[in-house]
């Protein structure tokens, strides 16, 4: 197909930098560096076995407390040296990292924090499942800017309503980068023919209402009263409370989950729960939950922990877990209800129950 028959990724940010004629451009140029990391690692992810980046975990621990794999530490990596050159940093921080990552010396400082996490649902890269890259982009401090300080911790402890756009990249049968710059949604799959993303998926919008949902069944012995009620209903199906079938799913690949409800619709659940009460969530606020929440709100869905808006939530640690329940917003809504008014479960585990014809 003719380059002019599909808008591209630079051409759209154009277009979005011309509403603003007092903008520098360092925006979109900080954009593109993001989409060039994104390409990047889409090449690593696509070479597999082949490239030797799939080998076995590197023995070492993130801060996150998980064993990394090859693939963990090239994403970084590649998000690390493909934005800290171009000027429009003042940090990056991401999920791989124990704290911020100041820009070298070597290179001019910019007035944006970078947050991101570098190769989400790297635990089933394994077995060819699609994972991706997510990121935020906030402003700094206007000290930070104006000093030339380092940026601390801090200085990212900023709510996903302070976010100026947010993404993720996708890397699957195709590779997509989902955007958004606060002006909806919209999607680019990129064209290996010329290494460009293209405008495909234009203002994505979440239905409102839903038939699937997505979460790990095996928690439900740690889950609080409403969700649990809340899935027992939709699995009782046509017969039950909400009178229609429902289907679950469950990828483990957060970038997966949001990218099939963007383009179909549905919930997603990974709630609070009581398995252990140091964290009260296990998704983590700055780099998983506020970008996802950012882009749901934007496509008119909604982001929420279960007892309300995900983004209005102040993070108090740059790597802060939280409970996220994100999709259509009428389901949302609801289990937002029920945290609210909650009721008790007549079945202390109804979800695994034994069946019997003789059960009362």
């Amino acid at each position: 197909m003719p380059l002019s028959q599909r808008t591209t990724l630079t051409q759209f940010l154009i277009e979005e930098r011309r509403r603003h004629p007092s903008a520098s451009g360092d925006f979109n140029a900080l954009l593109l560096d993001v989409a060039l990391a994104c390409k990047a690692i889409a090449r690593s992810v696509a070479y597999g076995a082949l490239g030797g980046a799939l080998g076995p975990a590197t023995g070492t621990i993130n801060v996150q407390g998980e064993e990394q794999k090859p693939l963990d530490v090239l994403s970084n990596d590649i998000f690390c040296r493909a934005n800290e050159w171009g000027g429009h940093l003042a940090a990056m921080a991401s999920e791989e990292m124990e704290a911020p990552r100041q820009i070298p010396p070597a290179f001019p400082r910019g007035k944006y924090l970078l947050v991101f996490d570098p190769l989400d649902g790297s635990g089933n890269i394994d077995v060819n499942v699609s994972v991706g890259s997510i990121f935020s982009i906030l402003r700094a401090p206007a000290d930070v800017v104006e000093s030339g300080r380092d940026a601390t911790a801090d200085d990212f402890l900023q709510p996903g309503t302070a976010q100026v756009a947010a993404g993720y990249a996708i890397y699957g049968p195709t590779t997509m980068l989902v955007l958004t710059v606060g002006t909806g949604v919209h999607g680019f799959t990129l064209d290996p023919s010329l290494g460009e993303f293209k405008l495909t998926h234009p203002h994505l919008q979440v239905p409102a209402q839903t038939q699937e949902f997505a979460i790990n069944a095996s928690n439900s012995r740690f889950w609080e009263a409403p969700v649990k009620r809340y899935v027992d209903e939709c699995l009782a199906g046509r017969s039950g409370p909400r009178g229609r079938d429902f289907n679950m799913r469950w990828i483990a690949s957060l970038v997966a989950e949001a990218h099939r409800i963007l383009m179909r619709g549905g919930v997603f659940l990974y709630p609070r729960d009581t398995r252990d009460p140091a964290k009260p969530g296990r998704l983590r606020l700055l780099y998983e939950a506020n970008p996802i929440g950012m882009i749901i709100e934007q496509a008119g869905g909604r982001a929420s922990t279960g007892h309300g808006p995900v983004l209005a939530v102040q993070p108090d640690s740059l790597h802060q877990r939280i409970g996220f329940v994100f999709g259509s917003r009428e389901e949302v809504e609801r289990i937002e209800r029920y945290h609210r008014d909650p009721v008790p479960l007549r079945d202390g585990n109804p979800l695994f129950a034994e069946r019997s014809l003789f059960r009362d």
